[in-house]
């Protein structure tokens, strides 16, 4: 079975560049205002709704700063913060989080409220935003040669045998070329498939009758399942603790809080949060 041959996606309009990875970000935050807002209206929380265009915008700067942060600490070179690369998606969530909280309580509104209906975007976006990581070819997975085997010889950056085992600690045969590219996991269109998953639970169960911030909880499980499946297949770097990744001891943290927020959050109060 030959594999899929990878290219990246760029866009030209004139003297501009546009990188899809670039238009799945802008996608993703864009699907992530309209999701935010409509659910709110629909709640009847208009003062939330309104709102959502200063949370949205905390949430991106809060996503760039995380995101660089994360990937600076990992890698241990200052110099990172300013390449065009390294956005860790557990990074860009928690400083997306933290910011996006200082902004609601900055407006004194109900951070648990918001938070509820940010899950459902939350997913939307990550399933959208993950298209731009397929565009440009990184956070590419281990080799595999089944179906969807995908060659990146364009990757950000390119996985052939010299950079995944410098930089992946991949174990290739004695006298492996250097240059020879490899196929590997898909892990992009994976991530976009489940995260479309996330999506489609977490906008079933947007009626709920419990209390404001359960289903953030739900989203911080389904969230932390997600990426702890897909880091068995993705090539990382980051395998601090044994077999498992820094982001799947993150997902681990965060699917617990998940479930003590669900569990804390379970009471239906004497109107539903989320009535039809």
């Amino acid at each position: 079975m030959s594999p899929i041959i990878h290219h990246p996606t760029v866009f030209h309009a004139g003297p501009l560049e546009l990188t899809g990875f670039g238009l799945a970000v802008l996608a993703a935050f864009a699907i992530s205002q309209i999701i935010c807002q409509r659910e709110l209206w629909r709640r009847g929380q208009n003062v939330e709704a309104d709102a959502i265009p200063d949370v949205v915008m905390a949430a991106l700067v809060g996503t760039l700063i995380g995101a660089k942060t994360y990937y600076v600490i990992l890698t241990g070179d200052p110099g990172a913060f300013f390449s065009r690369g390294g956005f860790v998606f557990w990074g860009g969530f928690i400083g997306s989080v933290a910011l996006c909280w200082a902004v609601i309580k900055y407006k004194k509104l109900n951070f648990l409220r918001i938070a509820d209906v940010a899950g459902i975007a939350i997913a939307a976006g990550y399933a959208v935003g993950r298209t731009g990581c397929w565009a440009v070819g990184d956070d590419y997975g281990r080799p595999f040669s089944g179906l969807f085997a995908t060659q990146f010889p364009e990757g950000a950056p390119p996985s052939t045998v010299g950079v995944m085992s410098t930089a992946f600690g991949v174990e290739f045969p004695a006298g492996s070329n250097p240059a020879d590219v490899v196929a590997v996991h898909p892990t992009q269109l994976y991530e976009t498939v489940m995260g479309f998953g996330m999506f489609a639970v977490l906008w079933a169960m947007r009626k709920h009758p419990h209390r404001a911030g359960w289903l953030f909880g739900l989203y911080l499980i389904v969230a932390g399942i997600e990426r702890f499946i897909v880091e068995f297949f993705r090539a990382k770097d980051d395998r601090f603790f044994g077999p498992l990744t820094a982001a799947q001891v993150i997902a681990i943290v965060l699917a617990t809080i998940g479930v003590a927020v669900m569990i804390g959050r379970r009471q239906t109060p004497p109107t539903a949060v989320a009535a039809a």
